[in-house]
């Protein structure tokens, strides 16, 4: 490959938002932060057919794995990056996963957590962007 291979086609990878390298995304510009998968998790799992989201309150350490997401190709767990407390959850991702895979950064959010660390160690969406092209 060649030093100049551009990113996947219409890939988003938006430049308010934080990354990790597990393909979550943290918009931590809101309290509670919210968080769910990247588009290139989204493609690369397929259409969502199936997503299990924990309990309200529940705590939660980065490097937990509390969100299975299941798909025709796969089962695979949502890895996450901060720690806190799980405020809210989104209903409608659980009654209709594919919304996920058609609004990953809007619509399709996963959950909201109240962090416990102000400045969690992530990545820039420059830095993202890099990991996925």
């Amino acid at each position: 490959m060649s030093e100049n291979t551009p990113q996947a086609p219409n890939l988003s990878v938006p430049d308010h938002l934080s990354y990790s390298e597990d393909h979550v995304w943290v918009d931590t510009s809101v309290s509670p932060a919210v968080l769910g998968i990247t588009e290139y998790a989204a493609e690369q799992l397929g259409d969502l057919v199936f997503v299990d989201l924990p309990e309200t309150d529940t705590e939660v350490q980065a490097g937990d794995e509390p969100i299975e997401l299941e798909s025709a190709k796969a089962i695979s767990t949502m890895v996450i990056p901060v720690s806190g407390t799980i405020k809210y959850v989104n209903q409608a991702v659980s009654d209709d996963p594919e919304v996920i895979n058609s609004d990953p950064y809007g619509e399709g959010w996963i959950v909201k957590i109240e962090l416990d660390d102000d400045e969690p160690e992530l990545l820039t969406a420059e830095n993202y962007a890099e990991i996925v092209k």
